[in-house]
């Protein structure tokens, strides 16, 4: 069952109910939305009147219904929130916070924007997976779209660049450190998320992810339910020489999203991914307005609900409900007596990845709108989280440390494994990763208002979390990295994953 139901009726007491499941443009960010579309960081092809106020979906009772909670976008922020408060007053279990270094961590996401967007930050996009396609300045999404014919609509090529977005997604795991891909068209060689951007995209072209022989560039259930090790493999050109990390998680995460694509109502009869595009087009949620506007939970609803059966079943479970990219977390509340909910710090990095890489396509091609799309959070993932540690914000702990570099050291041991620039090593479902993942989220909201202010931008102004992530802590993760571990570029931290996850 879907969190956010469609209506069944417009009765006066679904009226009264609406009153109270409907959040208004007034309340706390930290649980709730804006009821206007957000500026996706793109400037549309027409000139649409003023965005319509729309309601949009309170989170679901943890008391009545954990998992959904759980599941939901809001519980992100909002449990999140929970931990940063015990970080602010120092408080956290694996990690000493230094509140004197915020403004310097903002002054140095405020300089790497400065330096690559000044004066036109309006021209920074959101985040998303198309830029990442076009590394090497090449603008290979651009170019894919006019190899096509002219005969293929706007909605088509939305759904096949969705198509293409949702698989690129859910590859966009860490790559490890001994991992490149020759692009077969350039020859360059590339690295990290934009090598995984290449290779998908590269792959999607030869129709490696298609059942249909005289329409390479889709992605459907019956090409993915085919797919093995060695067919990602291959395409990834993965070997022991140039190892892929979580290379099997990648390819079980493509078969099992081919199970997700047989549901026919969201995914169509040729269970697509890009079909999600006509579901959320008649939604009754969607508003037919001058351009369509989109209630940012009815796309979430699409992305956690289509694709529930995806993740590993070893994942967090309430009441036998799965709840995907959610852990136990020593530092949250229980009020007694305590619940299983309690403990549990929802995620859901690769449902956000995707919610903000699939609306760019939507809105550029389309012109759709998202309302309520700043309940995303910033991403808690290792080159944000990286960022905040690297400039001192949050130090990890001695205890935790020395465990940490002791796991490294023992994973050295294994052939092909990182071996220099020592740092801490922990699994993904360690306390020390969820708190720092945690504390991530809630510092790139503070980050936000401070960088805002620090480049003088105030109202309309003002820089999205979305543009904020692209255009300078995610980049400065990523550059800080480079200088402070110049041979690996990696975190200061590891995480053994099996490439679902980060």
């Amino acid at each position: 069952m879907g969190l956010f139901k469609r209506k069944e009726s417009r009765s006066s007491q679904s009226d009264r109910d609406g009153d109270e499941s409907f959040i208004s443009s007034t309340s706390a960010r930290n649980s709730s939305a804006s009821l206007k579309s957000s500026n996706t960081g793109y400037k549309s092809s027409g000139l649409p009147a003023p965005i319509p106020e729309m309601p949009i979906a309170r989170p679901p009772d943890p008391a009545l219904d954990p998992a959904a909670y759980l599941r939901s976008i809001h519980a992100v922020r909002e449990r999140a929130n929970l931990i940063l408060r015990r970080a602010k007053r120092n408080k956290l279990h694996h990690f000493d916070v230094d509140m004197s270094k915020f403004a310097a961590t903002a002054s140095y996401i405020v300089s790497i924007i400065k330096r690559d967007y000044a004066p036109d930050y309006k021209s920074i996009p959101p985040h998303g997976r198309w830029q990442h396609f076009d590394v090497g300045g090449r603008p290979r999404i651009s170019q894919l779209l006019q190899s096509w014919p002219s005969r293929i609509d706007a909605q088509e090529r939305t759904r096949r660049l969705i198509d293409l977005f949702v698989v690129s997604v859910l590859l966009d795991a860490g790559a490890g450190t001994r991992w490149s891909y020759r692009s077969k068209e350039s020859g360059r060689v590339y690295t990290r998320s934009e090598g995984l951007a290449v290779a998908s995209l590269e792959m999607f072209k030869s129709g490696l992810f298609s059942s249909d022989p005289t329409e390479p560039c889709q992605v459907d259930g019956a090409a993915l339910q085919r797919m093995t090790v060695d067919k990602l493999a291959k395409g990834m050109q993965h070997s022991e020489q140039n190892c892929l990390a979580g290379i099997e998680g990648r390819a079980g995460l493509l078969v099992r999203l081919a199970d997700a694509l047989n549901n026919q109502d969201l995914f169509g009869v040729d269970a697509r991914p890009g079909n999600m595009l006509d579901y959320i087009l008649g939604h009754p949620s969607t508003l037919a307005s001058s351009v369509p506007i989109v209630p940012i939970t009815t796309l979430w609803s699409v992305l956690m609900d289509g694709f529930a059966c995806i993740w590993p079943p070893s994942r967090t479970q309430i009441d036998g409900v799965s709840i995907g990219d959610a852990w136990e977390c020593s530092d949250l509340p229980r009020s007694p007596p305590a619940q299983p909910w309690e403990s549990i710090m929802p995620f859901h990095k690769l449902t956000q990845w995707l919610c903000y890489s699939v609306m760019v396509p939507m809105n550029k091609l389309m012109n759709i709108h998202f309302a309520g799309s700043d309940l995303l959070t910033g991403l808690p993932e290792y080159r944000n989280g990286g960022l905040i540690i690297d400039m001192g914000l949050i130090t990890l702990k001695e205890k935790d440390m020395a465990r940490g570099v002791a796991a490294f050291k023992d994973n050295a041991q294994i052939k092909g494994q990182p071996n220099m620039e020592v740092v801490p090593l922990f699994s993904t479902d360690d306390d020390v990763i969820v708190e720092w993942r945690a504390v991530t989220v809630g510092f790139l909201d503070e980050l936000l208002h401070e960088v805002n202010g620090q480049l003088g931008l105030i109202g309309a102004d003002q820089l999205s979390l979305a543009q904020m992530l692209e255009a300078g802590s995610w980049k400065g993760g990523r550059e800080i990295a480079e200088v402070s571990r110049p041979n690996t570029k990696e975190p200061p931290i590891m995480i053994r994953s099996d490439g679902t996850v980060f």
